[in-house]
């Protein structure tokens, strides 16, 4: 390749925008960064092979930056409520000039930085952290490390992941870790500690259960404790008012001043039968409690210092704790409970959802273990990167916790031998090895004014009016046209009724041309032996789950049902949706079978509602079969272009004001002219949610976002409508545009 052509490729890529942000510390030796500037290069010591792959994967003219990750909780300039904030220094930057392939080094070109300068909040702690642009926080950290644009830390505090540790819900967090930075103390002499507990059962319940079996075969009151047991005594299965009472003898116990929790939120409990992190004293090993005293005091000190050395310190600890008798998968609830922000809970609970809902595998040595470190810290690590899109469905490690709790999939419950992989059978009934299990999820109040707050540009009277509708016919279809957010608000809608925001009591399934009684319904699945059985389907799932608690409302949102063929897919349940026909008296036999084979006639439950979406522009569709019609009430839904909308594009979107303005009116003379077209009509307006940023805006980015919309969404709308008049569909697009 010619020194041409090298020019050439180092432009092309640095042009693509693929960044590199990397550590330059050796294992347990100083900072590197001094050499590698001196010398033209980053490299990395003793790399594994995901890291081989990553440095060869560098290209020249890619920019590279040398970081520091590490987390403070004093001297930020801005209010951090006495959180840690994580904290990158950005110490050098450069760009790339040539990559020998070895997998372990580049030569760089490298321009020394005035000083460190520190990045908050969206860092990655591995020594490689590949970053491209696209994404709002990828786009402002690349600009402010190598074009030394100012960090928006306003922008960073508001978005979700970080609103979470700032905000109100999961304000237990700063107890907890009070606690255990007291607790670290004690990890060298853990009799006053343990004699103060013994003082705290005295005065309060709960706390029997603290007595140990001696090798002489005596018993008495525990002699030594572990750091995750101490937490565990207000972390049991007890009411919220004993928890309360417990923490707040242990604060006074422990010097914290925090709060006690007024909720424990999202915090998974202990068996009150098997809250020990350890076993009796006559088969207890003599290191044990040492050592999960120091995984204890090593994740301490990964969260102050993320370093090579208090990792590895750590990951050697984790894998030595995890042999104790009994710790399993509890050693992360554990870490959770201490480092709430830093570390997962990986109780059998939030596993499923991490792997069901959040599809991230979790690699184990055997079936039943648990993992090692090293998988731990990638798997948090990876998390939180995923934490900081703002669609990602958890922000979080608590929101994570809790929301496992609330997931409707179903989970298998956990086998004994999961939380107690060691213990023998005929000590099943003795030994008291923790077990975790997932606390009751609050009750997160849901009402009309939560849907306008959330976003919805419809008053509270028509809001009030499609919940009363909702109430009285059971069923309800918002129809109109495409972009007026039928599904959002169906959901909400849901909540609403509800009056609580409870994913577990909300089924979604989308209508379709090939969806049939059996998978809506019951019919015959084939299983892994090559059989087949009978399954519910969403439908008689919901109307199970609902007959159960009769004094809870259920939802079943169907998206896009005039695309399925209502009669075919509800087959003789739709003479059940009546109103008038939700009682046992009008049951009917389903034409198949339970799965036992027996016939049992079934009703459709009064606390189960149906809420179906339904897009009146679709010319592909038949118009929607009579009998779903008379048991359905219908709502049309409109463009809402008007002051509620323009107040929230503008204080929650980011969209200009003046701006805002002149897109309503753009839209408004657009919709007009498509409603008076004898072709087109009302049906086929545009809806609001075309022109309402999903996320925030960048400032000053208003005309290039709407720009995009017009061209890659209206504009391809505009040519379906007028298919047989092109150059009506070319102008109407030019004049959304004129002068833009």
């Amino acid at each position: 390749m010619t020194k041409g052509e090298k020019m050439t490729e180092q432009t092309s890529n640095q042009a693509s925008g693929t960044t590199w942000f990397v550590g330059a510390s050796f294992g347990h030796t100083d900072d590197q960064s001094a050499r590698f500037l001196e010398e033209g290069i980053w490299e990395i010591s003793s790399p594994s092979q995901k890291e081989q792959a990553l440095v060869r994967s560098m290209r020249p003219g890619e920019r590279i930056a040398i970081k520091a990750a590490y987390v403070r909780k004093h001297g930020l300039p801005f209010d951090n409520r006495q959180q840690t904030v994580s904290v990158m220094g950005i110490k050098a930057i450069g760009v790339i000039t040539e990559n020998p392939q070895d997998g372990e080094r580049v030569k760089v070109q490298w321009q020394p930085a005035d000083g460190v300068r520190e990045w908050y909040f969206y860092t990655y702690r591995p020594t490689i952290w590949r970053v491209v642009p696209g994404e709002w926080n990828a786009d402002a950290l690349i600009e402010f490390a190598f074009n030394g644009k100012p960090q928006d830390i306003e922008r960073f505090r508001n978005a979700p992941y970080w609103k979470d540790r700032f905000g109100t819900l999961f304000q237990w967090a700063d107890f907890y870790e009070a606690i255990a930075e007291k607790l670290l103390a004690y990890a060298s002499n853990r009799v006053p500690l343990i004699q103060g507990i013994h003082q705290i059962a005295q005065r309060v319940q709960g706390l029997g259960y603290l007595q140990d079996k001696f090798p002489d075969g005596s018993s008495g009151p525990l002699q030594d404790i572990c750091p995750f047991t101490v937490m565990g005594t207000f972390n049991r299965g007890l009411t919220d008012a004993n928890r309360k009472l417990i923490a707040a003898e242990l604060a006074k116990l422990l010097g914290v001043t925090v709060p006690v929790p007024a909720t424990f939120e999202g915090i998974p409990v202990l068996n009150n039968q098997r809250s020990w992190f350890f076993r009796y004293a006559d088969k207890r090993g003599a290191g044990d409690i040492d050592a999960l005293w120091r995984v204890f005091a090593a994740a301490q000190a990964l969260v102050e210092d993320d370093g090579p050395g208090t990792r590895d310190e750590f990951i050697e600890a984790y894998d030595a704790a995890t042999q104790v008798w009994g710790v399993a998968w509890n050693l992360s609830t554990g870490l959770y409970w201490t480092a709430p922000w830093e570390f997962p809970t990986l109780d059998s609970q939030s596993r499923h959802y991490i792997q069901k809902r959040l599809g991230v595998p979790i690699t184990t040595p055997a079936p039943q273990a648990p993992c090692d470190a090293a998988t731990f810290l990638q798997l948090a690590d990876d998390l939180r990167t995923r934490f900081a899109e703002e669609d990602y469905p958890v922000h979080s490690f608590p929101e994570l916790s809790l929301a496992s709790w609330q997931f409707k999939d179903a989970t298998p419950a956990p086998q004994e031998d999961e939380v107690t992989p060691d213990m023998p059978r005929e000590d099943a009934g003795e030994e008291r090895a923790a077990e975790v299990v997932q606390s009751q999820a609050p009750i997160v109040p849901y009402s009309l004014a939560d849907i306008t707050r959330d976003g919805c540009f419809m008053s509270e009277p028509e809001l009030e009016q499609l919940l009363d509708r909702l109430r009285t016919k059971k069923n309800l279809i918002l129809q109109g046209p495409p972009g007026t957010g039928k599904t959002w608000l169906a959901k909400r809608l849901a909540f609403a009724l509800m009056g609580q925001m409870d994913e577990s009591k909300v089924r979604a399934v989308q209508f379709h041309p090939n969806l049939s009684y059996e998978d809506f319904v019951r019919g015959w699945r084939p299983t892994g032996e090559g059989k087949l059985t009978l399954a519910d389907g969403v439908f008689m799932e919901a109307i199970k789950a609902a007959k159960k608690e009769p004094a809870a409302k259920f939802v079943v949102v169907i998206e896009e049902i005039n695309r399925g063929n209502p009669a075919q897919v509800f087959g003789e349940l739709l003479t059940l949706l009546e109103a008038g026909k939700r009682t046992p008296s009008e049951a009917l036999e389903l034409c198949y079978p339970d799965a036992d084979g027996v016939r049992r006639p079934v009703h459709i439950p009064e606390n189960l509602h149906l809420i179906g979406t339904m897009n009146i522009a679709d010319r592909s569709l038949a118009l929607v079969d009579l009998a779903l019609r008379r048991r359905f009430a219908f709502v049309g839904l409109e463009p809402r272009l008007g002051p509620a909308w323009r107040s929230w594009v503008v204080s929650a979107c980011g969209v200009d004001e003046a701006l805002a303005s002149d897109i309503e009116r753009r839209m408004a003379e657009l919709n007009e002219q498509i409603a008076a077209d004898a072709r087109l009509g009302k049906q086929f307006r545009i809806g609001h949610s075309y022109v309402t940023p999903v996320h925030r805006l960048d400032a000053g980015s208003t005309r290039r976002w709407f720009q995009q919309v017009v061209d890659t969404e209206i504009g391809p709308l505009l040519d379906e409508y007028w298919f047989d008049s092109p150059e009506e569909a070319r102008q109407a697009t030019e004049r959304l545009l004129q002068g833009w």
